[in-house]
């Protein structure tokens, strides 16, 4: 039986874990199926923090502003991990963004998982819609704040302890833990003479400097610049 594990779930400023930036961590470890001990942290972010995720998350551009640094909050993070199977609601998605930070900052991460989402699909009634929100309200768990990591990952480890409750008994193997694969390559940082180049462009074509976000990996530079050269076309010269 898993009685031991660490809860995750994060918030992101958006869904594609290569081109976007994790938000907010939270965790919440469980020994012998009770809540024990938690972290979570506000990471502050160069990223763009669209409107749609500030509605969700009532975190606002200013909260994020004064976050925390995201290479302490994140080392602080994985050291709450420790070597811990995980438990998440759709883990894999998070584990996506975990994955390519560690991938970017050469941290070896390999991690088994059980995942509540798959659970509620294999148990719950087909007809029971299975996102955090309806399993919270199938199994009348208060949420606190909806989309917000340490609450989510509180929720999440109250939804799994009340499925293997009622279902590991008859099916003890769905419990187990499962290896997560999630491929990811290391992104590496702007090169300063992209970042230099985007600058000159922004400026003469009449761009707002604050449009070329500060954290950029050589990828997102070239796509933007791409982006712009199909807008504005080639800057003469060039």
């Amino acid at each position: 039986m898993l009685e031991d594990y660490v809860v995750v779930d994060l918030e992101m400023t958006g869904l594609n874990a290569k081109t976007d930036a994790i938000l907010e961590v939270g965790a919440v470890r469980v020994r012998g199926g009770r809540q024990v001990e938690e972290y979570g942290a506000l990471l502050r972010t160069e990223k763009p923090l669209a409107d749609r995720v500030q509605e969700l998350t009532g975190i606002t551009r200013e909260m994020v502003q004064a976050g925390a640094d995201p290479e302490r909050a994140m080392t602080e993070f994985f050291d709450f991990l420790g070597a811990d199977i995980l438990v998440g609601q759709n883990v894999i998605f998070d584990y996506g963004f975990l994955k390519q930070w560690a991938v970017n900052h050469g941290i070896a991460l390999e991690r088994e998982a059980a995942d509540t989402l798959k659970l509620a699909r294999r148990f719950l009634p087909a007809e029971q819609k299975k996102d955090l929100e309806s399993l919270c309200a199938y199994y009348q768990i208060k949420r606190a704040r909806a989309h917000r990591a340490l609450d989510d990952a509180r929720e999440t480890g109250e939804i799994f302890e009340r499925l293997k409750a009622e279902y590991e008994a008859a099916c003890p193997e769905a419990f187990l833990p499962h290896p997560l694969i999630y491929r990811a390559k290391k992104q590496t940082p702007a090169t300063g003479r992209q970042m230099d180049g985007l600058k000159r462009y922004a400026a003469y074509y009449g761009i707002a400097e604050a449009e070329i976000p500060v954290q950029m990996t050589r990828s997102e530079a070239s796509r933007l610049l791409d982006r712009w050269i199909s807008k504005y076309g080639r800057m003469p010269g060039r």
